[in-house]
């Protein structure tokens, strides 16, 4: 089984990426995992995202742009199933701050999305909440942490399967 785990957090807007966490499975092992900050535009924060995941702007002060780390995401994710536990939130994050740079959406080349939150209302759990999952499943978790929401999601697919 082969797939990449993805999760993003934001600043104040889904076009506001400020981390990005990226987990690389191959033959159903993690093989490589991603984490890192971005600098949203303006290096501003609502308060509201601050309070959710932790990040301001002194976290992100020396972070590069979206535009410089897209290489980075791109190399990981083109050609590849890409596995999320929001995908509706996970995938906007990453095409609105493309379309916010004017990178092209063609550019991406994602063979296809995977959503944990979906499989997992369809196998009957409720609540589906990644803490409520990784909880349930015994899997570690520093709930809004990028790479660590990334390696939980992970690890949810695979248990999946």
């Amino acid at each position: 089984m082969n797939f990449v785990a993805i999760d993003f957090e934001y600043a104040v807007g889904q076009d506001t990426a400020c981390s990005v966490g990226i987990v690389t499975v191959e033959g159903g092992e993690i093989i490589d995992e991603y984490c890192q900050l971005i600098q949203p535009p303006g290096n501003y924060y609502s308060y509201w995202t601050t309070m959710v995941h932790g990040l301001n702007k002194y976290d992100t002060a020396h972070a590069p742009l979206f535009p410089a780390i897209y290489p980075e995401i791109k190399r990981r994710l083109s050609g590849k199933t890409v596995v999320a536990h929001n995908i509706g939130t996970d995938r906007s994050v990453l095409y609105k701050n493309m379309t916010r740079y004017r990178i092209n959406h063609d550019d991406m080349n994602i063979e296809r999305w995977e959503c944990t939150l979906q499989i997992y209302r369809r196998k009957g759990h409720k609540p589906c909440g990644l803490d409520v999952l990784c909880k349930h499943f015994n899997i570690e978790l520093n709930h809004h942490e990028a790479l660590s929401d990334a390696r939980a999601c992970a690890k949810l697919y695979l248990f999946s399967k």
